[in-house]
């Protein structure tokens, strides 16, 4: 192991005295392992000598002998375990050199300035953070045998659409700095022995699939409790490291782009607010219907820019519109667009790799009708299907079509109506949702950047290394298709990607709100001239004359809480609304 070396900034020292610890760590418990086999070896060299004889110290010597080769066994599969284990990769979507030259060189040059090591490939992930991860171990993707390659840079996609090509680089400099730990033999070292325990605690707590594995469940489940064990004592010290090593890659990149790096954080800050309400209120009721908005990454420019003409504290950030932006900096910024969009879909809503009839893409411009009229009807229909079910007879001047008269006055009369009514739509809801997923049939074939950027296009995480599926290009193709090199999502085989939702499940009176407003929507669609619409910071959207109303959403809670429809009506006769004409359902 190499010292400490004198010249390096503090963070680095700290980080690599604490990689020396994990490293002592490692090699104690090998230690302790050995210790029966070298009690044995003495035992029986004393016997070779005469120094230990008798039946006694024969008895010893062989108990002692089968306790080393027992322990040398578990030693063993543990060892074989952390080094065979799996480790953690982050689903992304991967960026080839010719599909984003200037973002490589952009990148390379910032490396250059700060004389570190330029990262092995660069990687897109649809979240506001970037961060460096290690994919040389061959079950990531990396190449057969494992060899000493620097990290993959992975990049926030909203980022590159929001953020100017100075900011970028200004944001991007403090996390290329920390490739210089990854060079650093001890930290590397450490980094891949608490990595390969992390990846062995996971395999041990992975469910059995298969004859094979079930048999072998309870040596896998023993592996494991001894990797967390390690782990455990690992953990203070692996943080510890990981601190020294930011502290260290800060304070090199202070002398790069300083002053701009403070704008560009501010930046972060706005660009997440944006992308979290994007996904929230405009992308999620898409994904619930089946479709998939193809380009969040504009919408989000879209969605700042609507922001900083309502807000007057953010009238500057308009102006910074006119300066270029890092989305440039690829050579298809609509391909790559799409695929981190499949991949946000599916991993904060769980959708399917591929297109189908229930899971296609939608543009911004087809929003409207294809996802917030048919999200309108979709739940209008749901809701008289489940008023059906209760035996609620029609409205009373209406023959038996579906008005939104007889909502309010089934919601109107009182008598726990509602909340009969909200188990009921949440009792469909969720019998809609097992159904669909049922009906999800996966095909396997997912892209990322470089294979198919149409409907289809996705990502996966096993994206980087030299000469790796990240190697492969951008180029567009109209249906899903498997990419030249690896299968990206090979990684997880036939199981969907880790789901990490949005919102937690909605209760029945939050349901109920949204089909009774859905049904209003309808009804003045229908017979008041109003429009489907799209805002770009609260999602689906009424208009009315061109101009959005949202104060729809009080009257409703008035006559769901309260069995009040005067504030209802009101707001009809508004908008001149009839409520005794029929609504056309999906």
């Amino acid at each position: 192991m190499s010292g400490t070396g004198t010249g390096e900034e503090p963070g680095a020292r700290a980080a690599r005295a604490r990689a020396l610890v994990l490293l002592r760590i490692r090699g104690r418990a090998a230690a302790v392992a050995l210790l029966p086999a070298a009690l044995a070896v003495v035992l029986f060299a004393a016997g070779a000598r005469g120094f230990a004889d008798g039946d006694g110290w024969d008895a010893a010597r062989w108990a002692v002998a089968v306790c080393a080769v027992v322990v040398l066994l578990v030693a063993g599969a543990v060892a074989l375990a952390v080094i065979r284990a799996k480790p953690a990769v982050s689903p992304t979507v991967p960026l080839s050199e010719s599909a984003a030259p200037d973002l490589y060189r952009l990148v390379r040059e910032l490396a250059e300035r700060l004389d570190v090591p330029a990262p092995s490939a660069i990687a897109l992930t649809p979240d506001c953070d970037s961060w460096l991860e290690d994919r040389s171990h061959p079950a990531a993707g990396g190449p057969a045998r494992r060899v000493a390659a620097a990290p993959v840079l992975v990049i926030g996609s909203p980022f590159l659409w929001w953020m100017r090509v100075a900011e970028l680089r200004a944001l991007l400099a403090p996390v290329v700095a920390g490739t210089s730990a990854s060079a650093q033999p001890d930290i590397a070292a450490a980094r891949r022995f608490v990595r390969g325990l992390d990846g062995a605690v996971a395999d041990g707590a992975a469910p059995a699939r298969g004859a094979v594995s079930r048999a072998l469940r309870l040596p896998r489940v023993f592996v494991g409790r001894i990797a967390r064990i390690l782990l455990r004592s690992c953990r203070g010290h692996a943080a510890e490291m990981e601190r020294g090593v930011a502290a260290a890659a800060s304070s090199r990149a202070r002398e790069v782009d300083y002053g701009l790096r403070i704008v560009a954080q501010e930046q972060v800050g706005l660009a997440y607010a944006g992308w979290d309400r994007l996904l929230t209120r405009v992308a999620l009721p898409a994904w619930r219907m089946g479709r998939w908005p193809s380009q969040l990454d504009a919408g989000v420019v879209a969605a700042l820019t609507e922001l900083s003409r309502r807000d007057r504290l953010a009238e500057g950030y308009a102006s910074r519109l006119g300066e270029r932006p890092a989305c440039d900096l690829l050579e298809e910024p609509g391909a790559a667009d799409e695929a981190a969009s499949l991949l946000a879909a599916r991993l904060f809503h769980g959708g399917p790799a591929g297109t189908g009839p229930d899971w296609s893409p939608v543009d911004w411009q087809q929003y409207p009708d294809e996802v917030v009229d048919r999200k309108w009807r979709s739940e209008a229909a749901r809701l008289h299907r489940v008023l059906d079910a209760m035996g609620v007879p029609p409205a009373a001047a209406v023959g038996g079509v579906p008005t939104l008269a007889r909502v309010v006055e089934h919601l109107e009369a009182g008598e726990a109506g509602g909340e009969e009514l909200a188990a009921g739509i949440l009792a469909a809801v969720a019998r809609e949702e097992a159904a669909a997923q049922e009906r999800v049939n996966p095909s396997g074939q997912d892209v990322g950047v470089g294979g198919a950027s149409g409907p289809g296009a996705s990502a996966g995480p096993g994206d980087a290394g030299p000469g790796g599926p990240g190697a492969e290009a951008l180029s567009p193709g109209p249906a899903p298709s498997p990419a030249p090199g690896d299968d990206l999502l090979a990684l997880w085989g036939p199981d969907p990607l880790p789901l990490f939702p949005l919102q937690p499940p909605r209760t029945g009176t939050e349901l109920l709100a949204d089909h009774v407003a859905a049904m209003v929507c309808c009804a003045a669609v229908d017979t008041a001239g109003a429009a489907p619409g799209l805002d770009w910071l609260d999602g689906p959207t009424l208009l009315v004359d061109g101009e959005r109303r949202a104060d729809l959403g009080s009257p409703v809670l008035s006559l769901i809480e309260d069995g009040d429809a005067g504030p209802l009506r009101s707001w009809l006769a508004s908008v001149g609304v009839r409520t005794d004409k029929p609504v056309r359902l999906v």
